[in-house]
């Protein structure tokens, strides 16, 4: 059997997804977002447990959750500037299951600094400039004004392979969305806090919060979603 004609195909699905940080606000008719889902059943698992849980939220709950994931990253940034001035001042500390903010480690440093410099400057933002920074990662935090808000959560006693689990099943759901003409981008970011989706969702004990994620209709005339990274080849370990 050929499947020259499917591999391009795919090849073609496959890099055509972007990770898109602008988005209109068009919403995704409801049998889009099924077929989507659906789609994401596919993606293969662990003893086929499927130890991941995800919540989507749109319309009015996913405009209550940007606005309360703004407030929280307002907050944090309010209360470091105030400690600049005075050491005694508290810096609310994020409810997260994982710690999200951490140094790369230097092996992976220069890929992580590459894209922060493509992604900065596409805003005309400096190394030096917090403030500018603050508000490019501002917009993460609300999943980019996506008409899709996703949260995704792992069990913890299945881990690492419950996030494995997860993970294929975001980049199978993705690539049913871009199949679809919808656009995506992980949004790990909104993992820094939890209360904002436990008010809004009943989440299963023993499942921790691992990463959110953004879906809609790229916004054409967003200069960020020309951006393309880097796509280095797969590193293959040399025999012994």
């Amino acid at each position: 059997m050929t499947l020259t004609a499917e591999t391009n195909d795919f090849s073609a699905l496959a890099a055509s997804r972007r990770s898109t940080r602008a988005f209109t606000d068009q919403e995704i008719p409801a049998e889009v977002l099924d077929a989507i889902l659906a789609d994401a059943t596919a993606a293969p698992s662990w003893s086929n447990t499927r130890a991941f849980r995800v919540a989507l939220a749109t319309g009015e709950r996913a405009q209550r959750l940007r606005e309360r994931y703004g407030r929280l990253f307002d907050e944090e940034i309010e209360a470091h500037a105030r400690k600049a001035a005075d050491p005694d001042v508290v810096v609310p500390v994020p409810d997260g299951d994982y710690p999200v903010r951490k140094r790369y480690p230097d092996e992976l440093r220069p890929a992580q600094i590459e894209v922060a410099k493509l992604l900065y400057g596409i805003y005309g933002v400096e190394r030096g400039d917090i403030e500018g920074r603050n508000r490019v990662n501002r917009r993460n935090v609300t999943a980019f004004d996506a008409p899709v808000m996703g949260f995704v959560f792992v069990h913890e006693d299945m881990l690492p392979w419950s996030a494995m689990d997860a993970g294929l099943m975001l980049q199978t759901l993705f690539l049913s969305a871009k199949s679809r003409g919808v656009d995506s981008c992980p949004v790990g970011i909104l993992a820094t806090w939890r209360a904002p989706v436990d008010e809004e969702f009943e989440v299963p004990e023993g499942y921790t919060f691992i990463t959110g994620f953004a879906l809609g209709y790229a916004d054409p005339d967003a200069p960020i979603n020309a951006m393309r990274a880097p796509r280095p080849a797969i590193q293959l370990l040399e025999g012994k």
